[in-house]
Order: structure tokens, then C-alpha cells, then sequence
């Protein structure tokens, strides 16, 4: 296999790139600067080094804690819990957001082997039982692997005296009624809210 086949398997690896998408990448490096494509080649090289995830909320970062959690302007009171480092950055990106993250890395799901002791769960308990923390957001995808994850952490958190909330999801803003599908519609009537009269 020549070193141009090589490179556009690798690149097909990644999430949401097939085999054209990949093939276009390395012709456009081909044809690029070499002093931009030999920086990229030295960051995917030294990346599993110098980005590491955070001791307390499992984000990637340079830093250790990470900026989010080291950051004295943001509400410690309120942690929101989603399944991966990169949901993180769509939820800051929002602006709608400024407590914490707890990162599980995951969710249950029986069918791929993963159980709740594979996630990050018992460090988010740990997380509350120091104290401090008012509410969790259980901000997973409403999947069903998602719901199940978020049912299992409203069963075990239960306990505590913290506020459990969980992300609402319905129809999007400027969204249509007669091209909704009738799961987004069905969560759309059950997590309603009250109009002030």
C-alpha cells in the first residue's frame, strides 16, 4: 500500500469522513504550505501529550485543573453533567451556561458492554459529597442510551440534597410542527412549562 493509500485509510478512520472526504483532505495538504502542514503533522504528534483530561471534571486541557474548572467567575453551585469532553465546548459556545462540567465519558449501554462503573459516575458523587454543589444538569443526548444514563443518575443521586434537572428537548427555535417527528414532538409535550397567566 503507497503512502498516499495509507494516509487516506487513516484519515477515513475519522468520525463522519468516508473515503472521498479523506482523499480530498490529502490532496489539499499535498498542494498546501509545507510549513502549515508540517505544524499540523507536529500537533497530531505531540496532541496525546500535552492535552490531558482534567483530574475534576474530565474535559481536555493543557492545564490540570482545566481553565473551566480553575475559573473563579464561574458558578461552582451548579454542575452540568453531559457524555463527552466535546459537548462541553456546544454548551459553552451557547453562552447560556456558566457553572461546572463533569464529563462520564460515556453512556450505559448493556449492548456495547458498558456499564455504569466504566463511566465517571462515582467521581461526580464524590464531586457532590464534598459539597457545595446545589444542582446537577443531566445534560446527556436524549438518545436511549442517553435517557437510560440520565434515569440511572437521577436513581442514585436521589440522595442527595441537590436539585436534579434535565435538559429539555422538544422542537427547535424557527422549527416546524408539520416536519416534526413524532419522538421530538411526544418530548416536546412532556417537558412542557407552565405560562404565568
Amino acid at each position: 500500500m503507497s503512502l498516499l493509500q495509507e494516509l487516506v485509510k487513516d484519515l477515513a478512520r475519522f468520525p463522519g469522513v468516508g473515503k472521498k472526504s479523506a482523499q480530498r483532505m490529502v490532496y489539499h495538504l499535498l498542494r498546501s504550505d509545507s510549513v502549515y502542514v508540517k505544524r499540523l503533522g507536529e500537533s497530531i504528534m505531540t496532541l496525546q501529550e500535552t492535552i490531558i483530561p482534567c483530574s475534576v471534571c474530565g474535559a481536555y486541557s493543557e492545564d490540570d485543573p482545566c481553565e473551566i474548572c480553575s475559573n473563579p467567575k464561574r458558578d461552582s453551585s451548579v454542575i452540568c453533567v453531559v457524555e463527552e469532553p466535546q459537548d462541553i465546548q456546544t454548551i459553552l459556545d451557547s453562552g447560556a451556561f456558566s457553572g461546572m462540567f463533569h464529563v462520564l465519558g460515556g453512556i450505559i449501554s448493556p449492548m456495547d458492554g458498558v456499564k455504569p462503573e466504566d463511566l465517571r459516575i462515582s467521581e461526580l458523587v464524590q464531586r457532590i459529597r464534598q459539597g457545595g454543589v446545589d444542582e446537577i444538569i443531566i445534560a446527556t443526548n436524549p438518545t436511549e442510551g442517553g435517557n437510560t444514563t440520565a434515569l440511572y443518575l437521577q436513581h442514585i443521586l436521589k440522595e442527595f440534597p441537590v436539585t436534579l434537572s434535565r435538559l429539555a428537548s422538544g422542537i427547535p427555535v424557527g422549527g416546524d410542527l408539520e416536519y416534526t417527528n413524532r419522538t421530538t414532538l411526544a418530548h416536546s409535550f412532556r417537558g412542557r412549562i407552565t405560562l404565568d397567566s
